[in-house]
């Protein structure tokens, strides 16, 4: 018999144990597409993902992908840098590769299973993360349990109807950021997107902090965890890290 965390598993090996007492965390991707009526691809943004996995696995979690509809999720193929290590790293992983083939979809999702929900940019997350009953149940769940809700870039679309049991917005009177206005004309996709990303979090009563274009710049509001771009991404897991190791400490 082997005694793990203060209970008694017969015939289980160690890593099994260890396996079953492992902390998840869900990284959530778009599974959209199409970049409005331009006829261009869109879909996920890879760094998004990357930047945010590898630390994660490296503090120890154990990473899911859920997208809406589940399956493959399609990644914006601009997105597609192997010059970046993590990107370069993650393509050559079978494993992680697999599981963005296979996504869960949300309406399968038990969010009683993770400590933290991370919504993944890229422009898909503006058409099918708002106005999704199954995405609002997931992160909801999770965040009234006491868990971290995260978002990078245009990931906070996800936010921007997600109520509570008490039946206000989930970034209702919090500081939040997310892809600018000026990020937005800059890449010229203004007029492509269903809605301006950083209005629409201010009309849900969120604090809007937006920065500089293509700034570093990350939010954090009690387990609320929000980036700006791409840019940002890295700097979310570690603060996605940080909170989730206070709260452990408490």
């Amino acid at each position: 018999m082997l005694k793990v965390l203060g209970f008694l598993i017969a015939g289980v090996s160690l890593s099994a144990a260890v396996a079953v007492a492992q902390d998840r965390a869900l990284i959530v991707i778009s599974s959209h597409d199409k970049l409005g009526d331009t006829g261009k691809p869109t879909g996920w943004y890879l760094s998004e993902v990357t930047h945010v996995y590898y630390p994660l696995i490296k503090a120890g979690y154990k990473v899911d992908f859920a997208s809406p509809k589940g399956g493959a999720a399609p990644m914006d193929p601009g997105s597609r840098d192997p010059k970046d290590e993590d990107n370069k790293r993650f393509l050559e992983d079978r494993a992680a590769m697999k599981q963005i083939e296979r996504t869960l979809p949300l309406a399968k999702v038990d969010p009683k299973k993770y400590k933290v929900v991370h919504f993944a940019g890229g422009h898909g997350a503006m058409w099918d993360f708002p106005n999704n009953p199954e995405l609002s149940r997931v992160a909801a769940g999770i965040y009234e349990s006491g868990g971290v809700v995260a978002a990078v870039c245009h990931g906070p679309a996800a936010l921007v109807d997600i109520k509570l049991s008490n039946g206000e917005y989930l970034i209702q009177g919090k500081k939040v950021n997310g892809f600018t206005n000026a990020e937005e004309e800059e890449v010229g996709l203004t007029k492509v997107v269903p809605f301006s990303l950083a209005n629409k979090l201010q009309e849900r009563g969120a604090l809007y902090e937006g920065g500089k274009n293509w700034e570093n710049k990350v939010v954090v509001d009690g387990r609320l965890v929000t980036g700006q771009n791409p840019q940002s991404a890295h700097s979310v897991a570690v603060a996605i890290i940080e909170v989730l190791a206070v709260k452990k400490a408490k």
